[in-house]
């Protein structure tokens, strides 16, 4: 495929289509000296002449009304392209790709207040455990767990990895009167969820206490959502993700019995493309949700 020097072609685009140098500069904002060496470096590489100087303005030599003619519906549809590019990246609803957890646990509870900041643009959420593709997946924004080091990715930290056995009130209450220590809770029922199931296993062994769960039935849930409304239903012990559960938390529906966290050098990111423009709408998202995750860090560390 031969090419002739783009910079080159636009101008003499303008050019044909305004017949004015003087014209073609202040479109382009450049000098109209500029114009003329652009001309003649698409003129040099054609090897013709394009067009010529008139007492008022230029005219298009029959070479150059032919070519002009022919590179028309090229750079037409170039600047179509470029602008369905565009537009799909910084018009329409913001597209958010997250875990479920992170969508019931934090996201949709607080959606209202995005709303209320910016009532004009729409929301689409979607849910996946895979890892996201921006080069596949419709998405603008995701939120993915991990080291914060993506390729060709930016990544904001929203929480940090911290975790920890939590129960019911009514649970912990009723475990208490046969319990001589904190620690023989771990021989009861242990809650574990699918795709964090190795969670129990790191936290034990960080605090010294796996012994003591080696009796302990275990009773399994596909997700962490499951496993937390398990444990708040009373049927045992789970891990939770404090970062996650700070409104339960709070509220007194789930209580941390041994008070003893443990933290993974992993976390939730915001991530997104680095080759992209960022939007309005990207830009107003990932601001709001820097606030929030770091008001709620604040509030959890005063806990």
């Amino acid at each position: 495929m031969r090419l002739p020097p783009l910079n080159p072609l636009r101008v003499f685009e303008v050019v044909a289509r305004t017949h004015s140098l003087t014209a073609a500069a202040a479109e382009l904002h450049v000098t109209q000296s500029a114009v003329s060496r652009q001309i003649a470096v698409l003129e040099n590489y054609l090897g013709v002449e394009l067009i010529t100087r008139e007492h008022r303005g230029v005219a298009l030599t029959r070479k150059g009304e032919a070519y002009a003619r022919h590179i028309k519906p090229a750079l037409g549809a170039i600047a179509d392209a470029t602008d369905l590019t565009m537009r799909d990246t910084t018009q329409g609803a913001l597209r958010v790709i997250t875990y479920t957890t992170f969508a019931g646990k934090w996201l949709v509870p607080r959606l209202h207040d995005f709303k209320r900041l910016h009532p004009n643009i729409e929301i689409k959420v979607s849910t996946s455990v895979s890892t996201v593709d921006f080069d596949h997946d419709q998405a603008d924004v995701a939120v993915q767990y991990g080291d914060g080091q993506w390729p060709r990715l930016q990544a904001d930290l929203l929480f940090e990895d911290e975790f920890e056995p939590i129960c019911s009130p009514h649970y912990l209450e009723r475990a208490d009167r046969h319990l001589d220590r904190t620690e023989d809770l771990l021989r009861h029922r242990l809650l574990v969820s699918h795709y964090r199931r190795a969670d129990w296993e790191d936290w034990l062994s960080a605090t010294g206490l796996t012994a003591c769960a080696q009796s302990a039935e275990r009773m399994t849930f596909s997700t962490s959502l499951l496993t937390w409304q398990a444990a708040m239903d009373g049927l045992g012990l789970a891990i939770g993700q404090t970062a996650l559960l700070h409104s339960e938390l709070a509220a007194g529906l789930i209580v941390r019995p041994f008070h003893r966290p443990v933290r993974r050098t992993k976390g939730h990111y915001l991530i997104r493309p680095k080759v992209q423009r960022e939007s309005r709408k990207v830009r107003a998202f990932r601001d709001w949700l820097l606030a929030g995750t770091r008001e709620a860090r604040e509030a959890m560390s005063r806990q």
